[in-house]
């Protein structure tokens, strides 16, 4: 039998508690008595993985600042200061690294899992742009982390993506050096880089993620079904189809969480490189402006949209082509935001969509990787021909959507949710 005497002191501090602050409200809100659909599957793991990584990221940042020198003199060698000198200094640098990697990896999963059962359709609309937000910040994020090293390929990759800037006409050039701060990549910006991985977006990007799971919350979760749970209550108003996030799926997530974070360790310990897709091998070089690497490409999970860049090679329209890769390159990540009026669907779920919608998603996604697979390598006349169609593809997904959407011959949704 407990204590009675430890449980009434315990009821005291939390009512002296919520006197001050609705700690238990929030926990009611948000966990023991916020309920979930019954029928979560695989797919809805990743949103949780995806605030590990994010913990992750943060916790082994702040250690590896202690030793950083955020100079140009003395970036480099800090990093092989912490590889080699500081104690356990290798294992923080490589959970920070082989992190990013894991971070983007689930994060696509979890927009797949919005693109396959309709996440981002009413009421959810504001639940799916907070999320593109995130995405967006931690893409600004990752490119400003990644010239931190100022390896090889630091250095020169971020002179290329700088340099696209300057093909804005007008402004571009003087954007452009507003950006590094200096007429060439030096000190001047990997400091102010430095101050904006470290400080300014890790506040916007936690910002974002409490707003996004605020209006999780509010409009509540989606399921595999597409269902809305709220619709169907018993006499105590609660949802038939639900059941109480915590304990059920707290539980649940933390084998999902022991799980991953075993791949994540055999990662870090054994694959820490990632064949050199997580640390490039010419980042094991020291910056130097005077000699370029064979090949320039960004780490893998920007790889999709640089490949869409470099796929533009013809002018439109008077645009020419470094202007207009640009455009398409920002307008492949833009025209997400607007999904949620693309789609003109009566259901949620690809479970009762037709086959169009089937289809399409199948080959946005294969494109997909095939535009990331075709980001990392050299380009060729035969590449590029391939990039371009990939690209067709891409952009296809969401122009036609509105067509096939509505056009496309639906299943009928069950009343309540199954599985």
């Amino acid at each position: 039998m407990g204590n009675p005497d430890k449980a009434k002191a315990e009821s005291g501090i939390m009512r002296w508690v919520d006197d001050r602050f609705p700690a238990t409200q929030m926990m009611q809100d948000h966990l023991t008595k916020y309920y979930a659909p019954k029928n979560f599957n695989f797919f809805y793991l990743f949103g949780v993985l995806a605030l590990l990584m994010l913990i992750n990221q943060i916790l082994t940042g702040v250690w590896l600042t202690m030793s950083y020198n955020p100079s140009a003199e003395g970036a480099f060698a800090s990093v092989e200061y912490i590889m080699r000198d500081v104690e356990w200094g290798w294992l923080i640098r490589y959970m920070h690294t082989t992190g990013a990697s894991a971070f983007f990896l689930v994060i696509y999963l979890h927009m797949f899992r919005g693109l396959m059962y309709g996440s981002y359709k009413a009421p959810r609309e504001l639940v799916w742009i907070f999320g593109m937000t995130i995405y967006l910040m931690l893409m600004a994020e990752a490119f400003m982390g990644y010239l931190l090293p100022w390896g090889q390929m630091s250095y020169w990759g971020a002179q290329v993506i700088i340099s696209l800037f300057s093909a804005i006409p007008g402004i571009g050039p003087d954007l452009a050096q507003w950006v590094r701060g200096d007429f060439l990549i030096s000190g001047i910006t990997l400091n102010r880089f430095f101050a904006l991985h470290v400080v300014a977006l890790p506040i916007v990007i936690l910002a974002l993620v409490v707003l996004h799971i605020i209006a999780l919350h509010e409009v509540g979760s989606n399921n595999p079904d597409g269902i809305d749970i709220k619709q169907k209550k018993d006499e105590t108003g609660k949802p038939l189809d639900g059941i109480a996030f915590h304990p059920y799926y707290t539980v649940k997530d933390l084998v999902g969480i022991a799980i991953f974070l075993f791949v994540f360790c055999v990662v870090v310990f054994y694959f820490p490189e990632g064949g050199g897709y997580f640390i490039e091998k010419p980042n094991f070089e020291p910056a130097n402006p005077l000699v370029t690497p064979n090949h320039i490409a960004p780490v893998w999970y920007f790889t999709p949209f640089y490949a869409i860049l470099r796929a533009i090679t013809f002018s439109l329209f008077g645009l020419d082509a470094k202007f207009l890769g640009v455009l398409f390159m920002g307008g492949a990540i833009a025209v997400l935001f607007v999904l949620p009026w693309l789609d003109r669907s009566p259901v949620r779920s690809m479970r009762y969509k037709g086959w169009m919608s089937k289809v399409m998603l199948l080959l946005f996604c294969i494109s997909f990787v095939i535009l990331g697979i075709l980001g990392v390598l050299p380009s060729t006349e035969g590449r590029t021909i391939l990039a371009q169609v990939c690209t067709v593809i891409y952009f296809a997904f969401f122009v036609l959507m509105p067509f096939y959407t509505k056009l496309e011959k639906t299943k009928p949704v069950p009343e309540r949710v199954t599985g």
